[in-house]
């Protein structure tokens, strides 16, 4: 039995620190303490403020930091934004100020090693700071997806994933999402963080995980030792199946979790958490699935009236399917494989997923038949 502790939280300094102490004392005894090395890796996805809700929170990452340094380790907060260098999103994002004064080292995730994540995927260069750590504290935000549903604790772990190899493997795996979220799980499974606090004060809804996405107060920080076992306990908290996350169904199959988890916290569900509708990446026979692509299924549209042509976008693109011109960029809808890594990068929320109309209306038709009564 695994165990997830839900505790009520707010951004403010000690009372933070308090809850992160108590989280970290799960961990057996010298886990955290002189001469070991400690790597936090927030989720620092693009540069954004905290109000934004794109980022773990800088005061959330500076209480954790605190209690390990307090415990004499040595710290280093890193991690591998898929468009930038991490040390301007910590710029952007308000880290500097809160890290300042302790003894803790930033670091941008460069260097690789191999490491062999198993069939079909077999060696993943994987951050050599992360690997070589004595310990990994996964600090994760309760956002949506728009290709995965939620980016939790699991998915967290891909940034340990350097750069650009990122994009590599997002366009390896293909439109098969639920291949992709066996990538996540055993990217996160050859980790092996040692704790997982996923940032739930302030959570994004709706179209994330970035600026298209809408803050949500939660006023929560859930963390355990597995982050398999989390993303379940997330899962519970907003009332939804846990198998309809990518994740967690994969995560179970592959036998890296159990399923079985113990959630403490006296805690209410949440009924109407905004969930980005998931279309199907591809459907139909093959003779038609270009066309069905084309007409049917969900895609990235931009809105050049907000791009300001800033290179995230068609520099990260997996399938390079991304144009650009001085009226804005065009996306190629037949050779996208709808991984909305461009929707994650965007800085500006200039690119949003929509339906074609044809496909709105399909939609709109099978709804009305699935809920219409019985003849």
């Amino acid at each position: 039995m695994t165990h997830v502790w839900i505790t009520p939280a707010a951004y403010e300094g000690p009372r933070l620190k308090e809850i992160a102490a108590t989280f970290l004392d799960q961990l057996p005894a010298g886990s955290i303490g002189p001469g070991k090395r400690v790597l936090i890796k927030p989720n620092l996805l693009l540069p954004a403020v905290p109000e934004q809700a794109v980022t773990t929170h800088p005061l959330v990452v500076g209480a954790v930091a605190e209690v390990a340094s307090d415990l004499g380790a040595a710290v280093t907060v890193a991690d591998s934004p898929a468009a930038v260098a991490a040390d301007r999103v910590l710029r952007k994002g308000g880290y500097a100020p809160v890290l300042e004064g302790l003894p803790v080292r930033t670091k941008n995730l460069e260097a690789t090693v191999p490491v062999d994540i198993g069939d079909p995927f077999g060696h993943v260069p994987i951050a050599e700071a992360v690997m070589r750590a004595d310990v990994v504290l996964n600090l994760a935000k309760l956002k949506t997806h728009t290709q995965m549903l939620l980016t939790l604790g699991v998915k967290n772990m891909f940034g340990c994933v350097v750069g650009m190899e990122k994009a590599r493997w997002h366009l390896r795996t293909g439109i098969d999402r639920q291949q992709f979220a066996r990538l996540l799980v055993r990217v996160c499974d050859a980790v092996r963080p040692a704790f997982t606090i996923v940032d739930a004060i302030l959570a994004l809804e709706g179209q994330g995980p970035g600026p298209r996405g809408e803050p949500r107060e939660f006023g929560l920080l859930i963390g355990g030792q597995s982050p398999f076992a989390v993303d379940k306990a997330i899962c519970l908290l907003l009332n939804l199946e846990p198998h309809q996350l990518a994740t967690c169904r994969q995560a179970e199959a592959l036998g890296v979790f159990d399923g079985q988890v113990h959630i403490h916290g006296d805690v209410s569900i949440c009924h109407d958490f905004r969930l980005p509708r998931l279309g199907p990446l591809t459907m139909g026979p093959p003779r038609l699935r270009r066309w069905m692509r084309r007409h049917l299924i969900q895609r990235p549209v931009p809105d050049n009236r907000l791009c300001k042509l800033c290179r995230a976008c068609w520099e990260l693109c997996p399938a390079k399917v991304i144009r650009h011109d001085t009226r804005g960029i065009q996306i190629d809808t037949e050779g996208c494989i709808r991984c909305y890594c461009c929707i994650e990068v965007c800085p500006h929320g200039a690119i949003t997923a929509k339906e074609p109309i044809l496909g709105r209306l399909l939609s709109r038709y099978l709804k009305g038949k699935l809920t219409s009564p019985e003849d």
